[in-house]
């Protein structure tokens, strides 16, 4: 798993930047319903796409991260909207917001267990008739059918914890019913043969450690590509929206990750 602590100066550089951020923030913002008010960014990061919510007319951001690094970097992007907090144990109140986002979040959780835990906050968070939407299947956007995912395709792989049925599933245990989908261009994340490299060994493949025999057999088989600077196809990336039931339909039971409930 990377250190997102150490990650925070290099990964806007390295996540495709600007760019990215707008794609994202867009297709974000084509979910929410008119008239949304409040959005709650759940791993906010940088605040690189934060910002990019909060200069959207008539909508109030908040960011949250548990990484301190990556909140400062946040902070610093949107002044007095960003807070270090716990996805898994939201600093804020019941019903709280409008609109819940978790871009880039669920893949990096360690189990089912765990992502269902964060949805349930999610839910908890919004408010009767909100929406929560985030990417789903973000291991598999990232296979473009190119020469390097070819060599990668033999590696140990988890069954994904953001795979849509699942997250589907999350969402249903605490009422929430699918609301659309969207899709945006991963700009700048085509991978290179000497990038894919170094993402090995700074651990980006949580199933390969980036010290281990497997590690430098795939990189000795990805050094023998051609074109080894050449990016190839961007991602593209899925987003998944839900809706909380009003406030006539609200009474349920919303068990998380652990097998607690919660009444609403």
């Amino acid at each position: 798993m990377l250190d997102y602590g150490k990650e925070a100066v290099r990964y806007d550089a390295s996540r495709g930047g600007e760019p990215r951020a707008a794609a994202a923030a867009a297709a974000v913002l084509s979910l929410l319903p008119p008239g949304t008010g409040s959005l709650l960014d759940v791993a906010c990061g940088t605040g690189l796409v934060t910002r990019r919510f909060a200069a959207e007319p008539g909508l109030r951001v908040t960011g949250v991260d548990a990484t301190s690094a990556m909140a400062r970097m946040a902070a610093a992007r949107v002044p007095g909207a960003v807070v270090l907090g716990d996805s898994r144990r939201l600093p804020f109140p019941d019903a709280a917001f409008d609109a819940v986002s978790t871009v880039w979040l669920l893949h990096l959780l360690a189990d089912p267990e765990e992502a269902a835990t964060v949805v349930a906050e999610c839910a908890r968070v919004l408010k009767p008739g909100g929406r929560y939407v985030t990417t789903v299947d973000k291991a598999a956007a990232h296979n473009v059918g190119s020469d390097i995912d070819a060599v990668l395709a033999g590696r140990p792989v988890r069954s994904p914890v953001d795979g849509a049925a699942r997250v589907e599933g999350y969402a249903a245990a605490c009422g929430l019913a699918p609301a659309g989908r969207a899709r945006f261009t991963g700009h700048g994340q085509g991978r290179s043969p000497r990038s894919t490299v170094a993402d090995l060994f700074r651990g980006w493949f949580t199933s390969i450690p980036p010290d281990s025999a497997m590690a430098r057999e795939y990189a000795a088989r990805l050094a023998d590509l051609p074109d080894q600077d050449v990016r190839r196809p961007d991602p593209v990336f899925t987003l998944r929206s839900f809706a909380e039931p009003t406030a006539q339909g609200r009474d349920r039971v919303c068990r998380n990750g652990n097998g607690s409930s919660r009444f609403r």
